[in-house]
């Protein structure tokens, strides 16, 4: 998985603790900390479900050698441009 970068600092990050314990009390934090958990454990299960039947359904119907095929043409050709140095990432 690739990480996006979000340009937030550690001084900006402060703030938003700050304000968060302002509106919602230090009492309240376990229970919001809980529930933000809970809710990324639910996106990421509800996540993998939808992988895993995607990739059933293209097990079954025979689409799997065709996605690994065009996977590696894919990587073919980042290499090409890669070891071309025509592009450059900015990353």
């Amino acid at each position: 998985m690739k990480m996006i970068p979000l340009f937030i600092s550690t001084p900006e990050l402060m703030i938003v603790g700050l304000v968060v314990i302002l509106v919602f009390g230090s009492d309240k934090l376990p229970e919001i900390a809980r529930g933000l958990g809970k809710a990324m454990k639910t996106v990421r299960n509800a996540t993998d479900d939808i992988k895993n039947e995607i990739t059933k359904s293209a097990d079954e119907h025979g689409f799997t050698k065709d996605v690994k095929e065009i996977t590696k043409q894919i990587e073919q050709v980042k290499d090409q441009i890669e070891d071309s140095g025509s592009i450059k990432r900015k990353f």
